[in-house]
């Protein structure tokens, strides 16, 4: 049996932390959105009691250390499972970029983990299981627009986001998440974002409400770090974007626009000035339920 799935990447339309917790992990309050931008994955059951990873990608491992061999490992220590699985990634999503690329291609893992050995169980019971991987995989398993609370397993369905065109640009660095939570001093942030004026903007399907509360407090580390991020959201704005911002830890910048032309030109400028490694123009994804 082989089955293929499309892993989709997202961005925060919002990030705010509120506290950091004794046990050391981050509260956070923030807005997900899943984008047009995904990875190819293809599942196959195999006789040998292996996992095998292909990838057209040359940075990421194909060895215990991928979260696609975790996923997998995981379900079938879970369940029982004696059949080897094949999977072959097209990876398309930037890595180590905020996307949650690699998440995803653990969310589309047990998706298709559910499917080939016909286990039945839930999309909250894989969002449980997900969330033994990594803090993004049970939103990756949930996709759409969501409310992301705790340490960001704790997940709402909110109201679409209107139609707009995505400017996804990712700079030629590569960020390290726990890098810039453990420089986050969450203690001494003087501005939060207005997530609840979100929220409230989405369920108007107001979308100037919405990128006028675009604020991601983890650019406060990795701007400084990094200040192309900072040129590349300026110009953005200057190419039309309503707004721009980094997503998730970075280094990758999005733009919103309502125009597809300008969204296009301000991918073109920034890949002409060489600010960019990867670069594209996307729309926002919800699936049907």
């Amino acid at each position: 049996m082989e089955i293929s799935l499309n892993a989709y990447g997202k961005i925060n339309l919002g990030l705010d932390v509120v506290r950091k917790r004794e046990d050391g992990y981050h509260e956070v309050k923030m807005i997900m959105q899943t984008v047009q931008l995904y990875d190819r994955l293809t599942f196959c059951d195999t006789k040998e009691g292996s996992i095998v990873i292909e990838s057209n990608s040359d940075v990421l491992p194909a060895t215990e250390d991928n979260i696609i061999y975790k996923a997998c490992e995981l379900v079938r220590s879970t369940y029982g499972i004696t059949r080897g699985v094949k999977v072959s990634l097209d990876k398309r999503i930037p890595v180590a970029a905020g996307m949650a690329g690699g998440s995803t291609d653990a969310a589309a893992a047990f998706v298709a983990m559910n499917k080939l050995f016909d286990l039945g169980l839930t999309e909250g019971e894989l969002m449980k299981l997900g969330v033994r991987i990594g803090a993004d995989v049970p939103y990756c398993i949930m996709q759409g627009t969501a409310l992301s609370e705790g340490i960001g397993e704790i997940l709402t369905g909110i109201a679409p986001m209107p139609d707009c065109y995505i400017a996804i640009a990712k700079p030629p660095v590569s960020v390290s998440t726990k890098w810039v939570y453990q420089n986050l001093k969450a203690s001494e942030l003087e501005r939060h974002p207005d997530i609840d004026g979100m929220v409230a903007a989405l369920e108007r399907g107001d979308l100037r409400g919405v990128t006028d509360r675009m604020e991601n407090v983890l650019e406060t580390v990795t701007i400084p770090e990094y200040p192309e991020i900072e040129q590349i959201k300026n110009i953005m704005i200057d190419k039309g974007a309503m707004n721009a911002l980094m997503s998730g830890s970075g280094p990758t910048v999005f733009g919103v626009f309502e125009d597809k032309d300008m969204a296009q030109e301000a991918v073109c400028c920034l890949t002409d000035m060489k600010l960019v490694q990867q670069a594209c123009v996307v729309m926002p994804y919800n699936r049907e339920r």
